[in-house]
């Protein structure tokens, strides 16, 4: 029969031997011994002895918990911040009020002050200005030379291209798919589903700047309650 010679060692006693058995668990060194067996053959028997592990190296769970805590933190953090924007630009609009809107800017990016504005801009003109969302936005002089009190959001309502306005025509044409608007950018024609969305265009008393407010009262074109708001 084979015989097996069991010596307990230290790990870097373990680690040193070649024809060692070394189990990470435990310190037990098993080193096999050949004998002459019974009949034809011959072989070798190996017999290993588990024992259990250390109590002081068994993982501390108050630690384990503390890292996985740290882990969460410095996972939500950066993820909270990244939800910030997407809140605010689906968050309602505010009802009204100067204080709640936006300052119209000319495409060189400054502040339009309506008075300054009026002077190069005649009756019937509708000229794109930065809006709310910095969406593009036509402000329209009235025939009487006055700031109409509302905007026109240029983004059209099919497929979201920028309607330019045929001054010929005296509507807003879309050159994408032909939708047209008329000149208060209500739809005459589709494949547009809807009007063109509508701001109120306030004059700030202070200061003479044009500032846009959410419009969410009912659309003065259709009767209805504004889609947009």
């Amino acid at each position: 029969m084979a015989s097996t010679t069991v010596y307990t060692a230290s790990p870097s006693q373990l680690c040193s031997r070649k024809s060692a058995i070394f189990s990470s668990s435990h310190a037990v060194f098993v080193k096999p011994t050949r004998t002459q067996m019974m009949g034809k053959g011959k072989g070798v028997k190996i017999a290993c002895q588990a024992t259990s592990i250390a109590d002081d190296r068994v993982p501390d769970m108050e630690k384990r918990k503390l890292l996985n805590l740290l882990l969460l933190g410095a996972l939500s953090l950066p993820s909270a911040g990244m939800l910030v924007p997407y809140a605010t630009f689906f968050a309602p609009p505010g009802s009204g009020g100067a204080g709640s809107g936006t300052i119209a800017k000319d495409a060189l990016g400054n502040d339009i002050v309506a008075s300054e504005w009026l002077k190069t801009h005649g009756p019937g003109d509708r000229t794109l200005s930065q809006g709310l969302r910095g969406d593009p936005t036509y402000l329209v002089v009235e025939k009487d030379r006055t700031l109409a009190t509302y905007g026109i959001n240029a983004v059209c309502t099919h497929l979201g291209c920028v309607v330019p306005f045929n001054t010929a025509e005296n509507k807003f044409i879309c050159p994408c798919h032909g939708s047209q608007y008329n000149d208060q950018g209500r739809v005459v024609r589709g494949p547009a589903p809807l009007s063109l969305a509508l701001a109120h265009a306030d004059v700030d008393p202070d200061d003479g700047k044009v500032v846009f407010v959410p419009w969410v009262e009912t659309d003065f074109r259709t009767g209805e309650t504004p889609w947009w708001a």
